[in-house]
């Protein structure tokens, strides 16, 4: 995040803007290049680590081989159409070289996910963190040093030596795990494990496959419009304040899902609540005061972002990352149940809202971005309630009731106060009582889903 905050402030926008339609485009190639192989080797290994060893060894080298294939593949691609890419979808001729640097960095990314989600198989969290630790330290000097010395392209390779960093780290670490839970790491036999990809990774692959391109299309309307790429740096410094906030959540998410997914369908109450909430209730607490002071991320940023433009992005992204962080936790329910063509359908509906919205919205920049992405989770949150109930048995409480419903009118009000021009006095005065409220409202939804007597009262009604 430092890091980011200070390559923004040496780029300007337009640059920044450059920067982040380069992760976009990785992140497009990427669903492809990943083939859902870091949340198959999560699953798996934590299924079979102990029951069956040798099955477990057996997916972790799948993984690892079919990750290194799919994602050279997929960097050649984008290494070879990088010319075509950066002069007729992006009207961005200069862009040709960063994209191709992107072409590495998409690789790394895709060898990365396969051993970190191996890692958080074996519930080696502490691992991952001092990796995850180490890593951002020394991506600090080494992405400010590539902007002041080399603007767009010295960041793009400093994305690459970082992800190099973290790809020796995260084998080495690898080893020592699988051989302290004695598990061979071995290819013997790893065609027997094929199966899973067509059952488990071709069904996440197909719903990811929507969501990068879908992003990346949007991204690409936005900086064909007049000021794009300035627009575009608008909208993707706001994003870096929702990688701050789902960072906790991405912390959460392996040992939830490695937890929930061992558990099976013996997973307790606490536990179904303790998945839900975790996630939500840190964003919520983040979003209040972001969604009150906005100030905030504009003193940040510096003079160059210092627009209502900005202030209004930002409002709009933090709100949809409120509904990521709630969706979280229902999205780990959805994998460890199997249930992942019901993602597919999740992601069709979410596509086929957000591409419309853009179209008709991006004629105003980076705040017609910002309300299509809100626009679009909004829809796909209401529209599945009732398949998170009815197929993967979560609580009704969890989705519906009078206190859940406060949270969100809380959040939408500060929302809207982001489109007026509210006096900072009146929103010192409303912070702590929106704080205030949905924290009691927070606590009684804990409480109500953690009750045992409760549960047995909605069991009865049901």
């Amino acid at each position: 995040m430092a890091a980011s905050i200070c390559v923004a402030r040496l780029l300007g926008k337009t640059g920044f803007g450059e920067l982040g339609i380069l992760r976009s485009t990785v992140g497009m190639f990427g669903v492809f290049a990943g083939f859902g192989l870091g949340l198959t080797a999560t699953k798996y290994v934590a299924e079979f680590r102990s029951s069956n060893p040798a099955k477990a060894g057996r997916i972790i080298r799948l993984s690892s081989l079919v990750a290194t294939l799919t994602g050279g593949l997929m960097a050649l691609g984008m290494f070879l159409f990088a010319p075509w890419l950066a002069e007729h979808t992006l009207n961005a001729p200069h862009l040709t070289g960063i994209i191709r640097i992107g072409a590495l960095v998409l690789f790394l990314n895709a060898v990365n996910g396969a051993q970190t989600g191996a890692m958080a198989g074996f519930e080696a969290f502490k691992t991952i963190a001092r990796i995850n630790l180490l890593v951002g330290l020394v991506s600090f000097p080494i992405l400010v040093f590539g902007a002041y010395t080399g603007g767009t392209v010295g960041v793009a390779w400093g994305l690459a030596i970082n992800l190099g960093i973290q790809w020796l780290l995260n084998h080495l670490e690898l080893r020592r795990e699988g051989s302290r839970h004695k598990i061979p790491y071995t290819f013997q036999g790893c065609s027997l494990e094929l199966p899973i990809l067509w059952r488990f990774s071709l069904p996440a692959v197909l719903g990811g496959i929507l969501v990068g391109p879908v992003r990346w299309m949007c991204n690409a309307l936005l900086v064909n419009q007049p000021d794009g790429y300035g627009e575009m740096g608008i909208f993707s410094a706001a994003l870096l304040f929702q990688s701050m906030m789902l960072t906790a959540n991405e912390m959460l998410n392996a040992p939830l899902l490695s937890m929930v997914s061992n558990a099976g369908d013996k997973i307790s109450n606490r536990l179904g609540a303790v998945n839900i909430l975790s996630s939500w209730i840190p964003g919520i607490f983040l979003a209040i005061p972001l969604l009150s002071f906005p100030e905030i991320a504009l003193l940040i940023f510096g003079s160059d972002f210092e627009t209502r433009t900005f202030s209004t992005t930002f409002a709009l992204v933090v709100f949809t990352t409120c509904i990521l962080t709630y969706r979280s936790g229902l999205l780990r329910v959805l994998v460890s149940r199997n249930r992942l063509w019901w993602g597919l359908w999740n992601n069709l509906l979410w596509a086929a809202v957000l591409l419309p919205a853009t179209w008709f919205l991006s004629k105003w920049g980076a705040v017609g971005l910002g309300a299509s992405f809100a626009i679009a989770y909004t829809v796909i949150s209401i529209v599945f309630v009732p398949v998170y109930i009815k197929y993967c048995k979560v609580k009704k409480n969890l989705m519906i009731s009078k206190e859940v419903f406060l949270v969100w009118l809380i959040l939408v009000a500060l929302l809207a106060t982001s489109f007026c021009d509210i006096s900072i006095l009146y929103r010192i005065i409303g912070f702590p009582i929106s704080l205030g409220l949905a924290g009691w409202a927070l606590i009684k939804v804990w409480r109500d889903n953690t009750n045992p007597a409760a549960y047995r009262a909605e069991e009865k009604s049901d």
